[in-house]
């Protein structure tokens, strides 16, 4: 992020002739705000499988990466990417290969432009939205997204999960906008230690659950709980789903 602008600061001047005039003070530069600590790394990437609870069978894969930290729309920022697809039998159900892109600036982990790429049952959707708070317009490839200052998208919310410290933060609260709404979440401690096994391994996790609301009614058919492994990384291990159409079991497979 750029810095602020330098304030000068005029010296005041003596109403006495035999007195000097007094130096004028040195310009102060505010610091530059400083980036929240967090526990991944450029190109960190975790494969996930995907069982559909309804169907008890391996539906998908996901991706997640960290795919770069550095400097987007002139501040400083993380570029996280997931990846998702259908497999096997789902495959010939529903044939489905998309990609979602958070840009989230480092300071707040707010986020600056969230993009959807969907392909499914061969139609092909692309949509990129410019997070504003100021009324700002958006660019001429982006729509503007009017949102409150501090909303996340979904996948940039999940890394805010994991750089949050749930040891001395049971509850986390705020916007998120998923390109169609807007909602209220809520996410709290539901497990401080327990353990997981997904096929990655066996891992010492805690349980983050999820709720989310939308005008003031929470939305009550989805839910999700992420169970976040007590390691430097804070590394998403499992995240078990509830929504309208069933319920889904996510596994790590790899880090």
């Amino acid at each position: 992020m750029a810095l602020f602008g330098v304030t000068l600061l005029a010296a005041g001047q003596s109403q006495r002739a035999h007195k000097p005039s007094a130096p004028p003070s040195k310009a102060r530069t505010p610091a530059a705000p400083v980036e929240a600590v967090v526990p991944f790394r450029g190109g960190e990437k975790l494969s996930f499988r995907v069982i559909w609870s309804k169907f008890s069978v391996n539906a998908g894969t996901v991706d997640f990466l960290v795919a770069q930290h550095g400097t987007f729309f002139g501040q400083p920022a993380w570029h996280f990417q997931a990846h998702a697809q259908t497999v096997d039998t789902m495959r010939l159900v529903y044939p489905l290969e998309d990609q979602f892109d958070s840009y989230t600036e480092a300071v707040k982990l707010a986020s600056i432009q969230y993009e959807m790429y969907l392909h499914e049952q061969g139609k092909q959707q692309n949509d990129t939205w410019r997070m504003t708070v100021d009324g700002s317009p958006a660019p001429s490839d982006a729509t503007a997204a009017r949102v409150l200052p501090g909303t996340r998208d979904p996948l940039g919310f999940l890394y805010v999960l994991r750089a949050t410290d749930w040891k001395s933060t049971p509850e986390l609260r705020g916007p998120v906008f998923d390109g169609h709404h807007l909602y209220d979440v809520d996410a709290k401690l539901g497990l401080a230690a327990g353990q997981v096994t997904v096929p990655a391994g066996e891992f010492e996790a805690s349980r983050v659950d999820v709720r989310l609301s939308e005008h003031g009614q929470e939305v009550g058919d989805t839910s999700f709980s992420l169970w976040i492994a007590q390691d430097a990384t804070r590394t998403p291990v499992l995240i078990e789903a509830s929504v309208p159409l069933g319920t889904a079991r996510v596994e790590l497979t790899s880090h």
